[in-house]
């Protein structure tokens, strides 16, 4: 399979790229190919301007050349992977801009819908996982996700998975972080 694996963090020496290198190379051990599209990299704005407001009046609207480059990129794919760090019980301004400009109207909602077979969200929470059970914060993501976002574009195999407890320095739980996001890679098909 071929994951298009987006990436939202603004600094390249942070956990949530480390992750994103344990997660590829599990695909990889896999046998699936992987691209990483780095959002701050590529200087994405996550701005919706007027130009890639969604069209209510036609399914055939000429989006921006920024949001239809990637458009055409996620062509390429038959599954997504999206890292990023959870923050406000959510994900990132760049990461929501991004799917608010690229997953649009008449290419993911609308008259069509997206092809990919699954979709995959691996946040990062410094929360443990008893505080974000406790607030059902967990559940008001997987809603979000799941349903509001990839079943609304088409995407059914939609998984939500967080890992806990990221601020948390010591080398077992660092490593037990890293070799989630690599099983989660290895297994990517099978979620």
């Amino acid at each position: 399979m071929k994951v298009l694996t987006v990436v939202s963090h603004p600094r390249l020496n942070s956990l949530t790229f480390s992750v994103a290198a344990r997660f590829t190379q599990g695909l990889a051990d896999a046998g699936h190919e992987t691209e990483i599209l780095d959002l701050h990299r590529i200087g994405f704005n996550p701005v919706l301007w007027e130009a890639d407001e969604p069209d209510w009046s036609t399914d055939q609207k000429i989006y921006s050349p920024e949001v239809q480059r990637e458009m055409e990129r996620m062509q390429h794919f038959d599954g997504l992977a999206y890292i990023f760090p959870v923050w406000w019980y959510s994900l990132p301004a760049m990461l929501k801009g991004y799917i608010d400009r690229v997953w649009n109207n008449g290419f993911a909602y609308g008259s069509r819908k997206l092809h990919h077979k699954q979709v995959l969200w691996l946040g990062l929470a410094a929360d443990s996982k008893e505080h974000m059970a406790k607030r059902q914060y967990e559940q008001m993501m997987n809603q979000q996700l799941n349903v509001a976002i990839a079943s609304y574009c088409g995407i059914s195999n939609s998984k939500v998975e967080l890992l806990y407890n990221t601020l948390d320095s010591t080398p077992e739980t660092h490593d037990k972080i890293l070799s989630q996001a690599y099983q989660l890679g290895l297994y990517y098909e099978n979620k």
